[in-house]
Order: structure tokens, then C-alpha cells, then sequence
């Protein structure tokens, strides 16, 4: 009975987290993360059974964007193919890096997203596509590629940076940006995260199917409610978001 009371748990938990991931951009590991080492997983493992999870997101906000024509496919071809590779050297170089460090600095540079998203207040409100030329693509990529050395390494606000950065470089709006991140992020580098660290790294198998099952969940729902909710909200909730994660880095 203990067992079944906590694979409950775990689902409302990756349900909760999912949901507010998939409606600001990321930040799924602000919930998730912290309560699987509270419940008793050590970092490693906690991160390692997070990221596997976590691509449950990805799969339950496409099929919710497919549906409304959302992904602009170019976007979703660079992230993928600039981020991919980062994500692999990140998960890699983390497991000789003192970590409290890594997230001190992520963590400072997650509030520098809050605040820069808040006195920008047109930021993100419409689209204006930009950076489509070649040079364009190129220095998004590098962007890109840097954020996905910090998903790799990090599980925690890394798909808020991707958000931020499709609406600062490429123009998109708040709505859009989200999208595609949670396609591109949530599927592509979390798979790719999870790949790796499944290979390199101990993972609480037995939590996986309820922690898959409400990041499905969530991520559904999570962009059902983005796609209902204006570009201001979305704002607002991806501002609130990257506060509390930098807060959460560097408090610990």
C-alpha cells in the first residue's frame, strides 16, 4: 500500500512541475528535481531519473502544438542539431565538476533572465522574425549549443534560456518560443540527456513509469493552457519562473 501511495505522489508531483514547465518554457526541475532527492535519492541519481523522465514533456506538448500548427521547422532543426551535441559534453563534463558551483552560477544567470524579460516589457509580446540569414542561424546556434552544454549539466531552467533566446534572437513571441522549446528541448535534448546519462549514470528505474505518466500529463495540459493564455500572462509566469529557479540554484 506504501509502494502505491508513492508512485501517487510521484505522478502529482511530475504532474505539477510538467504543467507549469510547459505553460512558461521550462523550469520543471524547480519542483521535481529538489522533492526526488527530499524523498531520498542522492543528486546523481535524482538528476539521471529527472532528465529520463522529463521527455514525457516533450511528447505530451507536441502532440498539443501539432495540433494548432504552432513549430516552425527551420527553428526546431537548429536547436536540435546546435543543442544536441552540447547536451551530451554537459551531461559528460558534470560528472567531474563540483556542482554546488555549476548551479551558483546558472542560478545568477537564470535572475539576470528574469530581470532583463521584465524591463523589457515589449519583449516577446508580438513576432518579429529576424536572424534568418546564414550569419543569423549561425550565431543562434552557437546560442544554442552553449544553453545545451548547461542542459546536459543542469537539469534545472536550462529550457528557459532557449525560450528567452528564441524570443531575443529569432524574434518569436512568448507563445511561439515556448512551443518550440518544449518540442526541441523536451524531446530532442532531454532524450538525448536521457540517452547519455542512462549510460553513464545510475537511474531509480522503478520510478520512472509514474514520473513518465504525469510528465505526459502535464506537458499536455501545460500547452493546452499556454495555447489558451495571451503573450502578456505567459510573460509574466516565464518571468516569475526564472526568479524562483535562480533563487532555488542559489539557495540549494
Amino acid at each position: 500500500m506504501i509502494e502505491y501511495t508513492e508512485h501517487l505522489v510521484l505522478f502529482l508531483i511530475a504532474v505539477v512541475a510538467n504543467w507549469f514547465s510547459a505553460l512558461a518554457g521550462g523550469g520543471a526541475g524547480l519542483i521535481q528535481l529538489p522533492i526526488l532527492i527530499f524523498m531520498g535519492l542522492p543528486f546523481s541519481l535524482a538528476l539521471a531519473t529527472h532528465k529520463i523522465a522529463t521527455v514525457a514533456l516533450g511528447l505530451g506538448a507536441t502532440m498539443r502544438h501539432l495540433r494548432e500548427g504552432h513549430l516552425d521547422k527551420l527553428i526546431l532543426l537548429v536547436i536540435f542539431l546546435a543543442g544536441a551535441p552540447g547536451v551530451v559534453l554537459g551531461a559528460l563534463f558534470i560528472l567531474d565538476v563540483n556542482g554546488r558551483h555549476a548551479e551558483i552560477a546558472l542560478g545568477i544567470l537564470t535572475l539576470m533572465l528574469s530581470l532583463y524579460s521584465w524591463f523589457r516589457p515589449e519583449l516577446g509580446l508580438t513576432t518579429s522574425e529576424k536572424h534568418r540569414d546564414v550569419t543569423g542561424l549561425a550565431i543562434g546556434a552557437l546560442g544554442l549549443f552553449i544553453i545545451g552544454f548547461a542542459n546536459g549539466a543542469l537539469s534545472a531552467g536550462s529550457g528557459l534560456f532557449v525560450t528567452l533566446w528564441l524570443v531575443y534572437w529569432f524574434g518569436l513571441e512568448y507563445k511561439l518560443a515556448v512551443a518550440q522549446t518544449l518540442v526541441a528541448v523536451g524531446l530532442g535534448w532531454n532524450g538525448t540527456g536521457a540517452v547519455t546519462m542512462g549510460a553513464v549514470a545510475e537511474v531509480k528505474w522503478d520510478w520512472i513509469p509514474a514520473l513518465i505518466a504525469g510528465s505526459l500529463v502535464g506537458g499536455y495540459l501545460g500547452a493546452h493552457t499556454s495555447i489558451q493564455s495571451g503573450n502578456l500572462l505567459i510573460k509574466r509566469l516565464y518571468e516569475v519562473i526564472t526568479l524562483l529557479v535562480g533563487l532555488k540554484l542559489l539557495w540549494g
